[in-house]
């Protein structure tokens, strides 16, 4: 898509929109960020194994992508300030909630319904949904920014609630987290409150054909394949982020230089991110996502062959440059395919799809270590899988360049 200026919709509060999501995705992660410091103070609260906090992490994980679609649909109907003032409150009356658990099955509610299912479901895919309308010269750059939360958040928060558990407790640290979360977030949803800018009167955006056809498939054609292209990148990509530090101490290395390569892993794709924002308002999205698959799925066959340590730093933060880049261009590719009007619920589907690929992948490597007693295997495995994405997205890449569709306005 290439317009000139005049008929953009972009206006300078676009970026206090921008911003204001930013902030509320970074300060919603601060949840599960507190779960994954706390977890062996909670089990030990509690007197349980430890399964049962990481189960309620998976529980906000799987209620955070269904509810999503519900937020979504939300959005498309209500605009942006319901359901992201709604689950800013559920957050904070989920740690509430934690604060005061003295039993599991509090545990799994706080976490899987309130702060998962009706409250972390509005801070990623309806925020970004929302920005790709008040966006389109530099729309890849706004769903970066948004969704680099992701490392902001893992940069600030461990450190911090590190620090409060030890001066506190983990029960007066959810307390406080709630209390500075309603604090916060419900202004700043505030800020988000305004409807986006209307496209000018005939507006064209490719890809989606008059007839109601998208790129010369049905919509739901099209859409399933992004599900299944999005499920290999994302089966790929959990590999080696879940088993990094597994991995290095297999490799006779210390736990400390494990997590070390897992946060230049991160800080990297935290760069990585905006810069292949920028880079899809170039050349667009889908060129984008295809780079973006073609570098995760290189360094996967480095993790499988390298064992030096240096070698693994360097892995680590390769991969951190290329995996970044894939998530954001999913909601640009649907954006620039689909009716406006579906945005909310579609790029929440395809979060909860690109979750499940993350929880496969995760299963699926331990399950092949379990088996072999390396993650070399898994490694290659993974491959395969992003082999598959790749495939899928140079097929539609392909219809979308040589293709001859009738274009529909805005």
């Amino acid at each position: 898509m290439n317009t000139g200026p005049q008929h953009s919709v972009e206006v300078p509060y676009g970026w206090v929109v921008i911003i204001a999501s930013l902030l509320l995705n970074s300060i919603g992660l601060g949840a599960p960020n507190i779960l994954f410091v706390v977890l062996k103070p909670i089990a030990a609260d509690l007197g349980t194994d430890r399964w049962v906090p990481s189960l309620a992490y998976s529980l906000m994980m799987i209620g955070a992508g269904v509810g999503g679609i519900a937020m979504g649909w939300w959005m498309d109907r209500k605009g942006i300030i319901f359901p992201v003032m709604f689950g800013s409150v559920m957050i904070a009356a989920g740690a509430f909630m934690v604060s005061w658990s003295e039993t599991m099955w509090g545990l799994w509610v706080a976490n899987g319904l309130l702060i998962g299912l009706l409250g972390k479901s509005a801070m990623i895919a309806p925020l970004i949904a929302n920005a790709t309308r008040w966006f389109d010269r530099r729309r890849g750059l706004a769903v970066a920014i948004i969704a680099s939360g992701q490392g902001l958040s893992g940069a600030v928060w461990p450190s911090l609630i590190g620090v409060m558990v030890a001066m506190v407790g983990w029960r007066e640290t959810y307390f406080w987290y709630a209390v500075f979360s309603l604090a916060t977030m419900v202004p700043l949803a505030w800020l988000i409150r305004h409807r986006p800018p209307t496209p000018p009167p005939g507006r064209i955006e490719l890809g989606a054909s008059a007839d109601g056809l998208v790129l010369g498939w049905s919509p739901a054609r099209v859409q399933v394949m992004l599900w299944i292209a999005v499920v290999g990148c994302c089966t790929a990509m959990s590999m080696p982020i879940v088993h990094l530090v597994s991995h290095a101490s297999d490799l006779g290395y210390s736990p400390v230089r494990g997590a070390e390569m897992l946060s230049v892993l991160m800080v990297a794709g935290f760069v990585s991110r905006i810069g292949f924002g920028v880079l899809a308002d170039r050349i667009g999205a889908v060129p984008t996502l295809l780079i973006a698959s073609v570098c995760q799925m290189v360094m996967l066959g480095v993790f499988a062959v390298v064992e030096g340590l240096v070698a693994l730093y360097v892995a680590a933060l390769l991969f951190g440059l290329g995996f970044a880049g894939i998530m954001p261009c999913y909601p640009l590719i649907l954006r620039l395919w689909f009716p406006v009007g579906q945005m909310g619920w579609r790029i929440a589907a395809q979060y909860l799809f690109g979750a499940l690929g993350m929880a496969l992948g995760g299963w699926m490597a331990g399950q092949v270590f379990d088996l072999t007693g390396s993650y070399s295997p898994a490694f290659v495995l993974g491959m395969l899988f992003n082999l598959v994405n790749f495939g899928l997205i140079w097929m539609l890449h392909l219809r979308e360049a040589g293709g001859r569709f009738s274009p529909r306005p805005t």
